[in-house]
């Protein structure tokens, strides 16, 4: 039971152990501790300043990057329009040659069926004429073979001839 009661003896020298440690305490350990302390507390602070920069500057990259993304996909729209928009020239200047080219063709080959349908005419005309021309001979030759017949046709001829 002495420990719950100390006695005046034993409080002396507690109280003058304890005044000696807390004097060299604060002679030699009190300033580092607070100087080690106030470091930490810097170097935490500046830990925390750092990264509020770099979250400040994350938040800007990233606008910088929704930016840039937002500038090549406009970019990357507009270089298809353009694509699409020439794509569509080319078209309507190949389908317009084709066109041009195809009429140019139909007209030709009209016009070389024209050329042959006028040569095949006068080709049959010739043939008729020729034809016609033989006939002729042949019924004059068979007609004409009598002489009465061919007095007869000189008499009818003279008749529609009239001499001015």
């Amino acid at each position: 039971m002495d420990l719950v009661k100390p006695e005046i003896g034993l409080m002396f020298w507690m109280i003058l152990s304890f005044g000696i440690v807390l004097f060299l305490l604060t002679k030699f350990a009190w300033k580092p501790i607070t100087k080690a302390l106030n470091e930490r507390d810097a170097s935490i602070q500046d830990a925390l300043d750092t990264a509020k920069r770099t979250k400040d500057e994350m938040v800007a990259l990233k606008s910088d990057n929704e930016k840039l993304l937002v500038q090549a996909r406009a970019e990357r729209d507009l270089m298809l329009k353009e694509a699409r928009d020439t794509k569509d020239a080319i078209i309507a200047e190949a389908k317009t040659k084709a066109a041009a080219e195809a009429n140019k063709m139909i007209k030709t080959a009209r016009e070389a069926i024209n050329s042959e349908k006028n040569a095949a005419i006068a080709e049959l005309k010739n043939q008729v004429a020729i034809l016609s021309v033989d006939i002729a001979e042949k019924i004059l030759r068979h007609e004409l073979a009598n002489d009465d017949k061919q007095k007869a046709l000189m008499t009818n001829l003279m008749k529609d001839v009239n001499l001015n």
